[in-house]
């Protein structure tokens, strides 16, 4: 058996390495490393696969974010509504705007924003929702949209965890996630789903207006050089990364069907154990695109099960192990703990196993077994 990592971006690679080198390559060759040709063809096959009008490459998926929000003309004061369960960089850049970030509670079952928790929250001073679509799986756009229709919100989705996942309203329709709300954001971060060999992000939009704004944002605030009509930031994908982005969008669906695949392993293999909640989907195979596969822990030391993988050379995670109401960053005498039950609950029950194209049979064999025998005693 391989040794088993949490994502084998060098298995992935081998795969792909001669194509990969040939791009590479070329943009040394002509050295167009900055906004170069193969950054425009990158844009252009991922406004097609998405099905959006507009992709605008940025230098990673936190500055995705804040642009997001620059481009949408949030002032200080703001309130923006996002989920206590996520990783910092969707609050951070809220902070760093001088907007007020407003933390609520997830569900149980997803993982994801909490709409009644949302309903809750919104006051005369708000103006955005983020959503986050964690672990792979859409959050609830359709009662988003409804309430941002209602209390006149943006809604700007976090997307760095489920690219290429579909999210599917009651009338059966289908759109790509990160293309339902008025922005989204995403992150090619080398782990990702569809991810390069550094940072790298990008920010999609159907709005001609705001996307022409953000396309001055990402770039000093220039349309035409030296003449600064916005104010803006250095925010820029590179060409390398790309021609890696290019290469991999290709074999997107593959990948996404890859995890799928070693997802259902997963759950067959823990289906009849009490302790152990297997992810929640939607019933949509293509809902989810398990970018983490992570299991809720119950009546087992979730943390001392941590340590017995490692000691079995099987790499793990918990994401998130703190809620971003309790980090010092963060903290907001407006919070009660009793906003929080489910988040509180999850970062004591979470765990995340590894999850990447290049899983084997074999190995998750041996993941799920080593798990069953520790539960079991």
């Amino acid at each position: 058996m391989k040794k088993i990592q949490m994502v084998d971006l060098k298995g992935q690679y081998n795969d792909i390495k001669d194509e990969v080198n040939n791009s590479i390559q070329n943009v040394i060759e002509t050295t167009t490393f900055i906004n170069g040709p193969k950054v425009h063809e990158f844009q252009k096959n991922l406004e097609t696969y998405l099905d959006v009008k507009h992709v605008i490459p940025c230098a990673n998926g936190t500055d995705a974010l804040q642009i997001a929000m620059m481009g949408l003309g949030l002032k200080p004061g703001d309130e923006v509504i996002t989920a206590d369960f996520t990783f910092a960089a969707t609050v951070e850049v809220i902070a760093l705007l001088q907007l007020t970030p407003v933390l609520v509670d997830v569900n149980l079952d997803d993982f994801n924003i909490n709409i009644e928790a949302v309903k809750k929250a919104i006051t005369s001073k708000t103006k955005a929702i983020v959503p986050v679509h964690l672990f792979g799986q859409c959050a609830n756009m359709e009662a988003i949209l409804e309430l941002a229709k209602t209390h006149n919100l943006y809604v700007i989705e976090d997307n760095a965890q489920a690219i290429g996942a579909n999210y599917t309203y009651k009338d059966g329709s289908k759109v790509k996630a990160g293309t339902i709300g008025n922005v989204g954001a995403t992150s090619f971060f080398p782990s990702k789903n569809l991810g390069c060999y550094g940072d790298g992000g990008a920010i999609f939009t159907n709005d001609d207006a705001l996307a022409h704004t953000i396309r001055g944002i990402v770039n000093h605030g220039m349309y035409e050089r030296y003449h600064h009509d916005v104010v803006g930031v250095n925010s820029r994908l590179d060409s390398i990364q790309a021609a890696v982005l290019d290469a991999k969008l290709k074999r997107l669906d593959s990948y996404n069907q890859a995890r799928l695949y070693a997802a259902n392993k997963y759950d067959a293999a823990f289906k009849d154990i009490d302790n152990i909640v297997v992810p929640f989907r939607n019933g949509l195979e293509d809902s989810h695109v398990f970018h983490q596969y992570t299991l809720k822990i119950k009546g087992v030391d979730r943390d001392a099960l941590v340590k017995h993988l490692s000691e079995k050379n099987i790499p793990c995670g918990v994401y998130y192990p703190i809620p971003l109401h309790k980090q010092k960053a963060y903290l907001d005498a407006r919070y009660k703990e009793s906003d929080f039950e489910v988040t509180n609950q999850l970062v004591k029950e979470v765990i995340s196993l590894p999850m990447h194209t290049e899983l084997e049979d074999d190995q998750i064999e041996f993941i799920t077994s080593t798990i069953i025998k520790f539960i079991n005693g």
